[in-house]
């Protein structure tokens, strides 16, 4: 098992703890880490962008002027896509983008999201993350102390305290243990854990 120290919210070494290698050691596979991601922002897409053909604008149904003798080129419609109020040329139109991701290739590439934050020392333990008051300025201290810039913290239970004080910092996240997903855990530079929260991904997913 391999051993990560854990920090107070000064930035204080405070101790260590084991990681459990089925969840934080295993084999990083960058194709199925891909795979997932691509998955998981296809299914984000909303699919409603929606433009009108030649045939959906309406009007058009009368031929502007005579096909031949007048000296301009021939026209059907007033409507088709080189007209001003006319249709668009495909024009795109509601989709689903959705991919379907099998719950085991989920769960292993979590755990290879995971394993790659290890293997770059790029996992951080927190003893505990608490605030008495919703202050951004203290967790901005709390993070200078730690030497974080852009950070995902996976907190172990709902504290408004902590998620209002890091809201308005720009590269923070803050989420649940039932919330965390590949694409947040590679985007963010440092994924910060509590002990709390390490505690129950260990639960959940060893």
């Amino acid at each position: 098992m391999a051993q990560v120290a854990v920090y107070d919210m000064k930035g204080n070494e405070v101790g260590t703890v084991e990681l459990s290698d089925s969840i934080f050691g295993v084999e990083v596979k960058e194709h199925l880490l891909h795979r997932v991601v691509v998955a998981q922002l296809a299914n984000a897409r909303q699919g409603t962008q929606k433009a009108k053909t030649r045939s959906e604008v309406s009007g058009g149904g009368k031929k502007p002027w005579r096909q031949k003798g007048t000296g301009h080129a021939r026209q059907g419609s007033t409507r088709a896509p080189q007209w001003k109020g006319g249709g668009m040329v495909f024009a795109p139109t509601p989709r689903d983008y959705s991919q379907k991701i099998n719950k085991k290739e989920k769960r292993a590439a979590l755990k290879c999201a995971l394993s790659s934050r290890v293997q770059d020392e790029k996992l951080v333990v927190l003893d505990d993350l608490k605030f008495d008051e919703i202050k951004t300025k203290n967790f901005a201290q709390m993070m200078g102390a730690l030497g974080l810039n852009k950070a995902l913290f996976i907190l172990g239970d709902v504290d408004q305290n902590v998620i209002l004080s890091a809201r308005n910092i720009p590269k923070v996240k803050t989420a649940q243990t039932n919330e965390i997903n590949v694409y947040d855990i590679l985007k963010y530079q440092t994924l910060v854990l509590t002990r709390d929260s390490l505690k129950k991904i260990e639960e959940v997913y060893v």
